[in-house]
């Protein structure tokens, strides 16, 4: 089992800045790749950012060359920095993790946390 805390959303201005934090614990060995997902109202999740446990990044279209996503394997976290904030962006924010035993793949989920980017 894989346990994910996010923190780190909350109100922006367009234009700005937040950087969003997913803490796992449990069996972390076992992760393969972290990301972050976003749910707007009404519309489906889907992936924003990704990284492999060797580091290999991928993007959504709509975040490329405004967020990035990194880990500290020390502390187990991975951060999703957001420039250049849109109304657009406004959703609720999910960690994923997708852990590897053998041949099977398991989804952990955080509890997700709200962004709003309004004036």
């Amino acid at each position: 089992q894989v346990q994910l805390v996010e923190s780190g959303g909350g109100l922006v201005q367009p234009g700005g800045s937040l950087r969003l934090s997913c803490a796992a614990s449990g069996r972390t060995f076992s992760i393969n790749a972290m990301g972050w997902y976003l749910q707007a109202p009404g519309k489906q999740r889907e992936l924003v950012a990704r990284i492999t446990s060797g580091g290999n990044t991928n993007y959504a279209v709509f975040v490329k060359g405004r967020f990035t996503i990194s880990r500290d394997d020390a502390k187990n976290t991975v951060y999703l920095q957001m420039n250049s904030l849109k109304s657009e962006d406004t959703a609720v924010y999910y960690c994923n993790a997708v852990t590897v035993a053998g041949p099977l793949f398991s989804d952990y989920w955080g509890q997700g946390t709200q962004v709003t980017v309004s004036s």
